[in-house]
């Protein structure tokens, strides 16, 4: 569970011990951007659509794209909930669009935003096109594996993201590049399994000129999906199936002696896979064929999993799938503006199976309301369901929310077309990591902890057996802990701590991860009073009205943030309204009250209404 909320009854002093997870800095969304474009089945540049598709979040922000060949830049400035789609010119196409012949190019386009933002990127052509997610420069790294598809052909791009970036191919150093500089690699086979390795953080992009799925015969499609690092990689997925009902997911292994667990799917053999799924070698890959409620997977070691639409209906097109783990509880996405051929746009929900039906989406900004249109599919080995939700609107935004999780992927299909993609999730190191109260190292900048105590926990992939093989230090200070602890805990007081833990592998390899923990002060006087008594404890009212009041210390005063419930049902008032009255007949009612604060927590306070109606017979009274 990825939320905790916390009740309040009757305690006139708050003490908020509440762990927020917030929408998380290290995810799909942010403020720059790397990204660069692959020959699409051989067409030339004036014959491709270049699309850049941005959709800004909760406050208003600038945008620059900057290309490197042209050394220029664009400006545009977005409100908040905003949908801007950027199609490129004719020179800038030929400036970013990577042909099969090159192998060193400055086709590249770098993008920042003043604000957190989502980054899309289609490349168009009729009838070959696929889209990705662009990955924020926070979620790169220096390892990925290629996962592409054949049979005949196959490309990946590397964009480097600071000067002197030395690349490796399968060990073999294959470039030196500087900052916007990229290497495009075209091959006569598949390179799905190829280790590419830099020693500074790189993006890296499968680009496939024209895919055949399954082949070696049927329709061909340009494949474009940007891959995430193997950090970021994880052990538990969950992969749903879009409704053409035909999909194929293909599984690269990082690690030795590697052993998978699924239901769901069929293994492919005849298409460069292995034919088992036990004692499997860093760089091999299985593909399967999943079922109509998809496909639930589990290792023993870290995978990457990329979904394919084969070339039956529609077009062959590529998305990666991320781990359950990098679940969030809000992404933002927008359709690509409709193309001729592509006329519907989708969007894929994943929710835990026991929370769905309070996944909700805000179209435009709008208030929240449950997901229209379609029905959930339950996968119960997974615990997961997924939602296809149409898109209708091509210049609004969309925003998913669900407290317990969610995972949003965007396709659009058309006549023997379509696209599919990542539209969002998290973006965490899994290799190594560390929780604090149950909080991803990586999200502790987005999280402020009440002052106590907050319990540690390691989660470590081929840990050393050496008694100093995992350390942790607070603000550069080793703590006093027995050898290879794993979990602990201390007392914090208020302020901000640098929390390092410090880890050993088998391979005799050292890493360390650090995350900032905020501890911060709780104390908040907040009350809500009927016709001026507080809280209504032990008080019985005769009068039908009844006038209500809030009473709120550090109160986030914007829209949507003061509800009020009667009997656990939201009572419809102006919103953020302090004070209302209301006429209540005999019988008793919860009445709850909730907020949200200026630091994001949420407190809900509730009491009891007693109501009766008194009659007083009076007779034969003199004066």
């Amino acid at each position: 569970m990825l939320f905790k909320r916390v009740f309040y009854f009757l305690i006139p002093l708050l003490l908020l011990d509440l762990t927020i997870f917030q929408s998380q800095a290290q995810n799909t969304t942010g403020k720059e951007f790397w990204l660069t474009f692959g020959d699409n089945t051989q067409n030339n540049y004036t014959q491709v659509d270049l699309q850049i598709r941005i959709v800004s979040g909760e406050k208003p922000t600038s945008i620059t794209i900057h290309f490197t060949n042209l050394n220029s830049f664009i400006t545009h400035n977005m409100g908040a909930y905003e949908v801007w789609t950027y199609s490129l010119d004719n020179t800038q196409k030929q400036a970013v669009y990577n042909i099969f012949t090159d192998v060193f190019t400055s086709k590249s386009i770098y993008i920042e935003s003043s604000e957190p933002v989502s980054v899309y990127a289609l490349n168009y052509t009729n009838p070959s096109h696929d889209a990705t997610n662009i990955l924020p420069i926070t979620a790169l790294s220096t390892e990925y594996y290629q996962i592409s598809y054949g049979p005949y052909y196959d490309n990946y791009a590397v964009v480097a993201t600071k000067n002197n970036t030395n690349v490796y191919h399968n060990t073999d150093h294959v470039a030196t590049l500087d900052s916007g500089k990229v290497y495009y690699r075209f091959d006569n086979a598949e390179m799905t399994g190829a280790h590419i390795t830099s020693d500074n953080q790189v993006a890296f992009f499968a680009l496939n000129i024209g895919a055949m799925i399954p082949g070696p015969a049927g329709n061909v499609s340009h494949l474009m999906q940007q891959l995430a690092p193997v950090k970021t990689w994880g052990s538990s997925f969950f992969v749903p199936s879009t409704q053409f009902l035909n999909d194929r997911i293909r599984i690269v292994v990082s690690q030795d002696n590697t052993n998978i667990i699924q239901t769901g799917g069929t293994i492919i053999n005849g298409t460069g896979g292995q034919p088992t799924l036990e004692n499997l070698y860093a760089g091999q890959f299985v593909e399967l064929t999943i079922s109509d409620t998809g496909c639930y997977i589990k290792t023993n070691k870290s995978i990457g999993v990329c979904s394919f639409l084969p070339n039956m209906f529609p077009y062959p097109t590529q998305c990666w799938i991320p781990t359950i783990e990098q679940a969030v509880t809000k992404t933002l996405i927008a359709p690509f503006i409709s193309i001729s051929s592509i006329t519907n746009h989708y969007a894929l929900v994943c929710a835990p199976k026991d929370e769905k039906n309070n996944t909700m989406v805000s179209i435009g900004g709008a208030s929240p309301s449950s997901l229209i249109g379609g029905s959930w599919i339950d996968n119960d080995s997974a615990k997961m369901s997924f939602y296809t939700m149409l898109l209708d609107n091509d210049t609004a935004s969309y925003t998913f929310t669900n407290q317990a999780g969610l995972i949003v992927f965007g396709y659009g299909s058309g006549f023997n077309r379509s696209y599919y993609y990542l539209a969002g999730s998290a973006m965490r190191e899994l290799d190594a990591m560390f929780y604090a109260n149950d909080i991803h190292f990586q999200d502790l900048t987005d999280t402020a902890f009440c002052a106590s105590i907050v319990n540690f926990r390691a989660e470590i992939e081929n840990v050393g057996v050496d008694a100093d093989s995992i350390k942790w230090y607070i603000n550069g200070v080793k703590e006093n802990l027995p050898h290879n602890q794993w979990e602990w805990n201390k007392i914090f007081t208020v302020g901000e701590y640098e929390i390092r833990m410090w880890v050993c592998f088998e391979n005799n390899d050292t890493i360390s991860k650090t995350g900032i923990l905020k501890i911060k002060s709780c104390e908040v006087n907040t009350a809500f009073y009927a016709n001026n008594v507080h809280y209504l404890y032990d008080t019985t009212f005769c009068a039908k009205n009844v006038t209500f009041r809030a009473e709120i210390e550090a109160f986030n005063a914007t829209p949507n943030n003061l509800k009020w419930y009667i009997n656990g049902n939201e009572y419809p008032l102006a919103q953020g309204q302090i004070q209302w009255s209301k006429d209540f007949e005999t019988n008793e009612y919860v009445i709850t009250m909730w907020a949200r604060l200026e630091n994001d927590d949420e407190i809900e306070i509730s009491g009891t209404l007693k109501m009766e109606v008194f009659w007083v017979k009076i007779r034969n009274v003199r004066y």
